[in-house]
């Protein structure tokens, strides 16, 4: 099946908000997502009805056929893959390789898709931590849960940061908050207020709630059951 650019974008963006409400997608929320007009978004899932993409009915929000996630992994294996690649084998910071990929994921063909995933050891996630889909279109399942869940003194590590805006992401990388990371909450103040971390126990830094909801972490005694 030949397919746009534009296609494959909506795919991929349908998925992550799949994933991220568990329930039909929005045409506003596509809409926001996608950076266009909900006239644009309705036109464009007709379309992806039409193809077997999508399964989408007015205001019941849409989801992805079994055909239509297919494609949405494929594409973000690609992205995650690249970003890796980038990161690892010529030297780009994890907050440059986002908008790199995002250029190249639509591109780049099986053969080199393959010759990327071996010469990175067939990774499972990307410089973010971001899960990369296996080739046969299986999403990793990997443990981890919402800084913010975390009680006082509670000890984890770092798996992921979701928000991939590159002015987050180097202000994180300076407090060294990256993956991989030891921290523990000091003090954490009520009503959604700031957390006071401690990061390796070797120094200390106060974040705002809401840049803690997209640090994943897991928990210590997690980690070391699964080996992390």
């Amino acid at each position: 099946m030949s397919r746009s650019q534009s296609v494959e974008d909506y795919l991929k963006t349908i998925y992550k908000l799949e994933q991220d409400t568990h329930k039909g997608v929005s045409t506003s929320s596509l809409a926001e997502g996608m950076g266009v007009a909900n006239a644009s978004v309705t036109n464009m899932l007709k379309r992806l009805s039409e193809m077997g993409l999508v399964n989408y009915e007015s205001y019941y929000g849409t989801t992805l056929t079994d055909a239509g996630e297919k494609i949405a992994l494929e594409i973000i294996r690609h992205h995650r893959l690249i970003e890796l690649y980038l990161k690892e084998m010529l030297g780009y910071s994890w907050d440059e390789v986002h908008d790199e990929a995002e250029k190249l994921e639509h591109h780049i063909s099986e053969q080199f898709e393959d010759k990327i995933a071996e010469m990175l050891n067939n990774p499972i996630v990307d410089p973010h931590g971001d899960p990369i889909p296996t080739k046969e279109g299986v999403m990793p399942a990997i443990s981890s849960e919402p800084l913010t869940v975390l009680k006082e003194d509670q000890e984890s590590i770092i798996i992921r940061v979701k928000n991939q805006d590159p002015e987050l992401l180097r202000y994180l990388e300076d407090q060294g908050l990256i993956p991989g990371v030891k921290i523990k909450i000091t003090k954490k103040e009520p009503f959604n207020g700031p957390l006071q971390l401690s990061i390796e126990n070797e120094h200390t830094t106060t974040i705002g709630y809401g840049v803690a909801e997209d640090i994943y972490v897991m928990k210590k005694e997690e980690s070391k059951a699964q080996g992390v």
